[in-house]
């Protein structure tokens, strides 16, 4: 194993016998331009010294830290473990035998710089440039939709208020007034909102996610998840930049004249499907193209149910709307190499 000073210590001689086997590591490692992103990383993210003297760790050795907890569904605590305890760990974060692994205090502070400056859409954008160059992501089409990322940090209980006394003027004469202002409770994340799907109220945030035609994400907006589906769609299309007449396909809950008129003034097809008005049902020809747009459509939800079950990412990890973005993006970019095809 060569560490990240370039240097093979007597520790990595003494379990080179020792074979690993890392098909992931090593598709991701032949793929993705490292120099490259820790280029990137450097515009958000100043390594140097610390206070006492020490080398700060790499930001890429942090980078692939990331990659692997959410790969492995894995808490701070537990992705330090596992670097520091399995080899292959190891050798992905090019981590020698002989060297310290970042702890969990480190990885968080990293993640959270890189989230105040949205660093991770960037990242996002480099990785999927560097697989279409190598054929690997085809956009012809593409698919929005959403999904809820519950939080455990719900409220429970009842509302409960305070009166809270308005400021006043100097020269006022008049009683203050006071107003009332829900109490936000300990351990209660405030930027999250509530839902209701299929039945069940869930608290937390949305993704309004947009994907090639096989499902590979490009770009996502995060919402709290009381927001619509129908608002947000313009939004969802600016995080990504589409060739005219790209198709765009949707499900129903995106119809509406607004969006229609987003559509034109983007220079995108209209693939989202039709809905029944009142007293005004669907034609066969309505059908039939909505049978069509679904034969597409279906594949974002697949991306969504493959990110739960190969990630865990069914559940909010942090607090607040930036940081899931930043979950929601990491988790984009583990599903898209995950998913990546072995180069021909």
């Amino acid at each position: 194993m060569i560490n990240q000073n370039n240097v093979t210590s007597f520790a990595d001689l003494a379990v080179e016998h020792r074979i690993v086997k890392m098909p992931l590591f090593e598709r991701v490692n032949l793929m993705v331009d490292w120099h490259e992103i820790e280029k990137e990383i450097s515009k958000h993210y100043q390594k140097g010294k610390s206070v006492d003297g020490r080398k700060s760790y790499s930001s890429l050795i942090l980078f692939k830290m990331l990659l692997l907890q959410n790969w492995y569904g894995l808490s701070d605590e537990a992705i330090e473990e596992n670097v520091r305890d399995r080899i292959s760990f190891s050798k992905f974060c090019c981590i020698a035998m002989d060297e310290k692994v970042p702890d969990s205090t480190v990885l968080c502070r990293f993640r959270t710089a890189l989230s105040k400056h949205n660093a991770f859409e960037s990242l996002l954008t480099l990785i999927n440039f560097r697989l279409s160059e190598n054929n690997l992501m085809v956009t012809k089409g593409v698919i929005v939709d959403a999904s809820v990322t519950p939080t455990l940090r719900k409220p429970r209980g009842k509302k409960e208020y305070e009166s809270v006394v308005e400021d006043r003027k100097e020269d006022a004469t008049d009683v203050p007034k006071t107003k009332l202002v829900q109490i936000i409770k300990p351990n209660v994340d405030p930027e999250a909102a509530w839902i209701k799907k299929a039945g069940k109220l869930h608290y937390g945030y949305k993704q309004h996610v947009i994907t090639n035609q096989e499902g590979f994400i490009l770009g996502i907006h995060t919402t709290a998840a009381n927001e619509s589906d129908i608002k947000n769609l313009e939004k969802t299309l600016n995080t990504v930049s589409l060739k005219p007449r790209t198709p765009v396909h949707a499900d129903k809950g995106y119809a509406s004249e607004e969006n229609n008129k987003i559509l034109i003034a983007k220079k995108l097809k209209n693939r989202i499907m039709k809905k029944a008005k009142k007293n005004s049902p669907l034609l066969e020809i309505e059908k039939k193209i909505n049978k069509k747009i679904s034969q597409t459509r279906y594949k974002i939800e697949r991306t969504f149910g493959s990110t739960h079950r190969w990630f865990k990412a069914g559940i909010a990890r942090y607090v607040g709307k930036a940081k899931t973005h930043s979950q929601h993006l990491l988790q984009a970019i583990c599903y898209n190499l995950y998913r990546m095809p072995v180069a021909v």
